[in-house]
């Protein structure tokens, strides 16, 4: 085992040495103005464009324009997706990535998620009044005025959505009046979680149909070919 990691250490030093080399001769031939630069080697990485991927760097992952590193999306989206890339780029662990995907729908759907992994973080750019699209933000940030508490541009809302008929956005209950309220199963799975992880999964071949299977353990897809 210690033979294996020494050999694994010597090949990425060797790889980091030829990526240095190549960037230093690249250079050379580039118009003065012009210069690349080397931001280091990673064993893994996950893209879906060019401004929104993933990579693993010391065990740590760094992402870029994915819902991880985005306020607009739920704690139990962010963390969820965490785990799905961890298992993904850290680990090598197909079964484990799926097997974190189903206990997160599962946890929904048992309606015993507390509210605070449910809150969605949303900023108001203008006054209330002006919003000809009122998003379940603005609802929130309306709600919050009822209670006496003035809204201002650049107020972060922080609200759930609840169970019940109505739209999306009538259905938004600012978190801090949300205790004793029922979260909407349904828009955490096909409007965050799904989403989310499906950026991800559908490299691997999974539909959205699939995911929602996954709670119920119809799936039996690989990802084993990404290894």
């Amino acid at each position: 085992m210690i033979r294996e990691s020494i050999e694994q250490q010597e090949r990425e030093y060797e790889i980091k040495h030829q990526a240095q080399m190549f960037i230093k001769d690249l250079n050379a031939n580039l118009p003065e103005s012009m210069e690349l630069e080397y931001e280091g080697f990673y064993r893994r990485g996950f893209f879906v464009s060019k401004k929104r991927y993933a990579v693993i760097e010391n065990g740590e992952i760094i992402a870029k324009g994915l819902e991880l590193v985005r306020r607009d999306w739920a704690p139990i989206v962010k963390k969820t997706q965490e785990s799905v890339l961890m298992a993904i780029l850290r680990e090598g662990d197909s079964d484990k990535a799926i097997r974190e995907i189903k206990k997160v729908l599962k946890r929904i759907k048992s309606g015993k998620v507390d509210n605070k992994e449910l809150i969605i973080h949303t900023q108001i750019t203008k006054p209330l009044s002006e919003y000809k699209q009122v998003g379940p933000h603005v609802i929130a940030a309306q709600i919050i005025e009822d209670h006496g508490v003035k809204v201002t541009r650049g107020t972060i809302v922080q609200y759930i959505i609840k169970r019940g008929k109505g739209s999306i956005s009538q259905r938004a209950v600012p978190y801090e009046y949300s205790e004793g309220i029922d979260y909407d199963k349904e828009y955490y799975i096909n409007n965050q979680i799904i989403p989310a992880i499906g950026r991800i999964m559908e490299t691997f071949g999974y539909t959205k149909k699939d995911l929602q299977d996954l709670a119920v353990g119809e799936v039996q897809q690989s990802l084993d070919a990404f290894f």
